[in-house]
Protein backbone atom coordinates (compact mmCIF):
# COMPACT_ATOMS: atom_id res chain seq x y z
CA UNK A 1 0.00 0.00 0.00
CA UNK A 2 1.22 3.50 -0.80
CA UNK A 3 0.99 5.65 2.30
CA UNK A 4 -0.23 9.22 1.95
CA UNK A 5 1.73 12.23 3.10
CA UNK A 6 -0.34 13.68 5.93
CA UNK A 7 -0.23 16.97 7.82
CA UNK A 8 -3.11 16.30 10.24
CA UNK A 9 -5.54 13.60 11.23
CA UNK A 10 -7.91 12.27 8.58
CA UNK A 11 -11.38 10.84 9.32
CA UNK A 12 -11.23 7.46 11.11
CA UNK A 13 -13.72 6.11 8.55
CA UNK A 14 -14.86 7.53 5.22
CA UNK A 15 -18.34 6.94 3.78
CA UNK A 16 -18.26 9.70 1.16
CA UNK A 17 -15.55 11.18 -1.03
CA UNK A 18 -16.26 14.20 -3.20
CA UNK A 19 -13.89 14.46 -6.15
CA UNK A 20 -12.71 17.40 -8.19
CA UNK A 21 -12.63 16.56 -11.91
CA UNK A 22 -10.02 18.45 -13.97
CA UNK A 23 -6.51 17.77 -12.73
CA UNK A 24 -7.68 15.17 -10.20
CA UNK A 25 -9.48 12.41 -12.08
CA UNK A 26 -8.90 13.49 -15.65
CA UNK A 27 -6.28 15.51 -17.52
CA UNK A 28 -8.38 17.82 -19.69
CA UNK A 29 -5.87 20.63 -20.20
CA UNK A 30 -5.27 20.01 -23.91
CA UNK A 31 -8.93 20.03 -24.94
CA UNK A 32 -9.65 23.11 -22.82
CA UNK A 33 -6.62 24.88 -24.30
CA UNK A 34 -7.69 24.00 -27.83
CA UNK A 35 -11.16 25.48 -27.29
CA UNK A 36 -9.65 28.58 -25.71
CA UNK A 37 -7.14 29.04 -28.52
CA UNK A 38 -9.78 28.59 -31.22
CA UNK A 39 -11.72 31.35 -29.47
CA UNK A 40 -8.70 33.65 -29.28
CA UNK A 41 -7.95 33.10 -32.95
CA UNK A 42 -11.55 33.84 -33.87
CA UNK A 43 -11.41 37.22 -32.10
CA UNK A 44 -8.04 38.10 -33.59
CA UNK A 45 -5.76 37.38 -30.64
CA UNK A 46 -2.69 35.12 -30.67
CA UNK A 47 -2.97 31.56 -29.41
CA UNK A 48 -1.47 30.96 -25.96
CA UNK A 49 0.88 28.12 -25.00
CA UNK A 50 -0.63 25.13 -23.23
CA UNK A 51 1.11 26.07 -19.98
CA UNK A 52 -0.46 29.54 -19.99
CA UNK A 53 -3.94 28.05 -20.29
CA UNK A 54 -3.31 25.25 -17.80
CA UNK A 55 -2.34 27.64 -15.03
CA UNK A 56 -5.81 29.23 -15.28
CA UNK A 57 -7.81 26.00 -14.97
CA UNK A 58 -9.87 25.56 -11.82
CA UNK A 59 -12.13 28.58 -11.48
CA UNK A 60 -14.45 27.77 -14.40
CA UNK A 61 -14.31 28.63 -18.08
CA UNK A 62 -15.41 32.25 -17.75
CA UNK A 63 -12.56 33.03 -15.38
CA UNK A 64 -10.21 31.11 -17.66
CA UNK A 65 -11.07 33.29 -20.64
CA UNK A 66 -10.91 36.42 -18.49
CA UNK A 67 -7.41 35.37 -17.47
CA UNK A 68 -6.35 34.79 -21.06
CA UNK A 69 -7.55 38.26 -22.01
CA UNK A 70 -5.50 39.65 -19.13
CA UNK A 71 -2.48 37.75 -20.45
CA UNK A 72 -3.03 39.32 -23.86
CA UNK A 73 -3.15 42.80 -22.31
CA UNK A 74 0.01 42.08 -20.32
CA UNK A 75 1.69 40.98 -23.56
CA UNK A 76 0.92 44.39 -25.06
CA UNK A 77 -2.28 43.73 -26.98
CA UNK A 78 -4.48 46.61 -25.80
CA UNK A 79 -7.41 45.41 -27.97
CA UNK A 80 -8.17 42.73 -25.41
CA UNK A 81 -9.23 45.34 -22.84
CA UNK A 82 -12.25 46.41 -24.87
CA UNK A 83 -13.63 43.03 -25.85
CA UNK A 84 -17.07 41.86 -24.66
CA UNK A 85 -16.54 38.87 -22.37
CA UNK A 86 -20.14 37.69 -22.76
CA UNK A 87 -19.76 37.56 -26.55
CA UNK A 88 -16.40 35.80 -26.17
CA UNK A 89 -17.97 33.18 -23.92
CA UNK A 90 -20.61 32.42 -26.54
CA UNK A 91 -17.83 31.69 -29.01
CA UNK A 92 -15.86 29.68 -26.44
CA UNK A 93 -18.82 27.50 -25.53
CA UNK A 94 -19.29 26.57 -29.17
CA UNK A 95 -15.65 25.56 -29.47
CA UNK A 96 -15.62 23.76 -26.13
CA UNK A 97 -18.71 21.83 -27.16
CA UNK A 98 -16.61 20.53 -30.05
CA UNK A 99 -13.51 19.67 -28.00
CA UNK A 100 -14.97 18.41 -24.71
CA UNK A 101 -14.14 14.74 -24.22
CA UNK A 102 -11.95 14.52 -27.31
CA UNK A 103 -8.66 14.53 -25.37
CA UNK A 104 -9.65 13.65 -21.79
CA UNK A 105 -7.05 11.32 -20.27
CA UNK A 106 -7.62 9.41 -17.04
CA UNK A 107 -4.75 9.74 -14.61
CA UNK A 108 -2.95 6.48 -13.74
CA UNK A 109 -4.76 4.50 -11.06
CA UNK A 110 -7.94 6.57 -11.32
CA UNK A 111 -10.28 3.92 -12.71
CA UNK A 112 -8.87 1.16 -10.51
CA UNK A 113 -9.23 3.29 -7.40
CA UNK A 114 -12.81 4.28 -8.16
CA UNK A 115 -13.80 0.66 -8.81
CA UNK A 116 -12.38 -0.46 -5.46
CA UNK A 117 -14.04 2.40 -3.58
CA UNK A 118 -17.40 1.69 -5.24
CA UNK A 119 -17.14 -2.03 -4.54
CA UNK A 120 -16.37 -1.24 -0.88
CA UNK A 121 -19.58 0.77 -0.58
CA UNK A 122 -17.98 4.22 -0.40
CA UNK A 123 -20.31 6.84 -1.86
CA UNK A 124 -18.81 9.26 -4.37
CA UNK A 125 -19.73 12.63 -5.84
CA UNK A 126 -18.03 14.85 -8.41
CA UNK A 127 -17.73 18.54 -7.50
CA UNK A 128 -16.19 20.74 -10.18
CA UNK A 129 -16.24 24.36 -11.29
CA UNK A 130 -16.63 23.20 -14.90
CA UNK A 131 -20.14 23.83 -16.22
CA UNK A 132 -22.34 20.83 -15.47
CA UNK A 133 -23.08 19.93 -19.11
CA UNK A 134 -19.36 19.83 -19.91
CA UNK A 135 -18.52 17.89 -16.75
CA UNK A 136 -21.11 15.26 -17.67
CA UNK A 137 -19.63 14.93 -21.17
CA UNK A 138 -16.12 14.43 -19.77
CA UNK A 139 -17.37 11.81 -17.32
CA UNK A 140 -19.24 10.01 -20.08
CA UNK A 141 -16.34 10.10 -22.53
CA UNK A 142 -13.96 8.62 -19.94
CA UNK A 143 -16.36 5.98 -18.62
CA UNK A 144 -16.60 7.53 -15.15
CA UNK A 145 -20.20 8.73 -15.05
CA UNK A 146 -21.50 5.59 -13.34
CA UNK A 147 -19.36 6.09 -10.26
CA UNK A 148 -20.94 9.31 -9.01
CA UNK A 149 -24.27 9.59 -7.22
CA UNK A 150 -24.13 13.37 -7.53
CA UNK A 151 -22.40 15.66 -10.05
CA UNK A 152 -22.14 19.34 -9.13
CA UNK A 153 -20.90 21.77 -11.77
CA UNK A 154 -19.91 25.38 -11.47
CA UNK A 155 -23.38 26.40 -12.63
CA UNK A 156 -25.41 23.81 -10.68
CA UNK A 157 -25.93 25.94 -7.57
CA UNK A 158 -25.96 29.62 -6.72
CA UNK A 159 -22.36 29.23 -5.53
CA UNK A 160 -19.35 27.28 -6.74
CA UNK A 161 -16.07 26.18 -5.17
CA UNK A 162 -14.60 27.33 -2.81
CA UNK A 163 -18.04 27.98 -1.27
CA UNK A 164 -18.97 25.33 1.29
CA UNK A 165 -22.44 24.94 -0.24
CA UNK A 166 -21.22 22.66 -3.03
CA UNK A 167 -20.01 19.99 -0.61
CA UNK A 168 -22.85 20.61 1.83
CA UNK A 169 -25.27 19.80 -0.98
CA UNK A 170 -23.59 16.39 -1.38
CA UNK A 171 -23.65 15.75 2.37
CA UNK A 172 -27.37 16.48 2.49
CA UNK A 173 -28.22 14.56 -0.67
CA UNK A 174 -26.32 11.44 0.39
CA UNK A 175 -27.03 11.71 4.14
CA UNK A 176 -23.40 11.51 5.24
CA UNK A 177 -21.92 13.63 8.07
CA UNK A 178 -18.91 15.91 7.69
CA UNK A 179 -16.91 13.66 10.01
CA UNK A 180 -17.10 10.78 7.52
CA UNK A 181 -16.40 12.77 4.36
CA UNK A 182 -13.27 13.81 2.47
CA UNK A 183 -12.83 16.00 -0.59
CA UNK A 184 -10.05 15.10 -3.04
CA UNK A 185 -8.68 17.73 -5.40
CA UNK A 186 -5.56 19.12 -7.02
CA UNK A 187 -5.66 22.78 -6.03
CA UNK A 188 -5.80 25.38 -3.29
CA UNK A 189 -9.43 25.92 -4.35
CA UNK A 190 -10.22 22.34 -3.36
CA UNK A 191 -8.37 22.57 -0.05
CA UNK A 192 -10.18 25.80 0.76
CA UNK A 193 -13.54 24.26 -0.20
CA UNK A 194 -12.98 21.26 2.07
CA UNK A 195 -11.92 23.48 4.97
CA UNK A 196 -15.00 25.68 4.62
CA UNK A 197 -17.27 22.64 4.44
CA UNK A 198 -15.68 21.02 7.48
CA UNK A 199 -14.55 17.85 5.71
CA UNK A 200 -11.08 16.33 5.32
CA UNK A 201 -8.99 18.10 2.69
CA UNK A 202 -7.19 15.50 0.56
CA UNK A 203 -5.08 16.25 -2.50
CA UNK A 204 -3.12 14.76 -5.38
CA UNK A 205 0.23 16.28 -6.42
CA UNK A 206 -0.01 16.04 -10.22
CA UNK A 207 -2.81 18.46 -11.13
CA UNK A 208 -2.87 22.10 -12.17
CA UNK A 209 -3.11 24.41 -9.10
CA UNK A 210 -1.89 27.43 -11.03
CA UNK A 211 1.51 25.81 -11.40
CA UNK A 212 2.13 25.82 -7.63
CA UNK A 213 3.00 22.71 -5.55
CA UNK A 214 -0.06 21.46 -3.69
CA UNK A 215 2.03 21.22 -0.53
CA UNK A 216 1.85 25.00 -0.19
CA UNK A 217 -1.91 24.70 0.39
CA UNK A 218 -1.39 22.38 3.38
CA UNK A 219 -4.03 19.70 2.72
CA UNK A 220 -4.67 17.10 5.41
CA UNK A 221 -3.24 14.36 3.19
CA UNK A 222 -1.53 14.11 -0.20
CA UNK A 223 -2.04 10.87 -2.12
CA UNK A 224 -0.03 9.80 -5.19
CA UNK A 225 -3.28 8.94 -6.97
CA UNK A 226 -6.85 7.73 -6.59
CA UNK A 227 -5.64 4.15 -6.25
CA UNK A 228 -3.66 5.23 -3.16
CA UNK A 229 -6.80 6.87 -1.79
CA UNK A 230 -8.56 3.51 -2.14
CA UNK A 231 -5.63 1.78 -0.40
CA UNK A 232 -5.94 4.15 2.54
CA UNK A 233 -9.72 4.11 2.88
CA UNK A 234 -9.98 0.34 2.64
CA UNK A 235 -7.10 -0.19 5.04
CA UNK A 236 -8.72 2.04 7.66
CA UNK A 237 -12.05 0.28 7.18
CA UNK A 238 -10.41 -3.14 7.60
CA UNK A 239 -8.77 -2.08 10.86
CA UNK A 240 -12.07 -0.78 12.19
CA UNK A 241 -13.95 -3.97 11.30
Amino acid sequence: MTKPSTTSAAPPSVRLITFDLDGTLVDTAREIAEAANRTLAQIGLPRRPLADVTCLIGHGTRELMRGLLAQAVAAGDARAEDLDLDAIMQRFEGHYHDTTGTDSQLYPGCLEGLVRLRDAGVQMACVTNKEHRFAVRVLQSTGLSGFFRVVIGGDSLAQKKPHAAVIQYCLDALAVPQSQTAHLGDSSIDVDTARRAGVAAWAVPYGYNGGQPIETSHPDAIFPGVDAVADHVLSVAAKAA
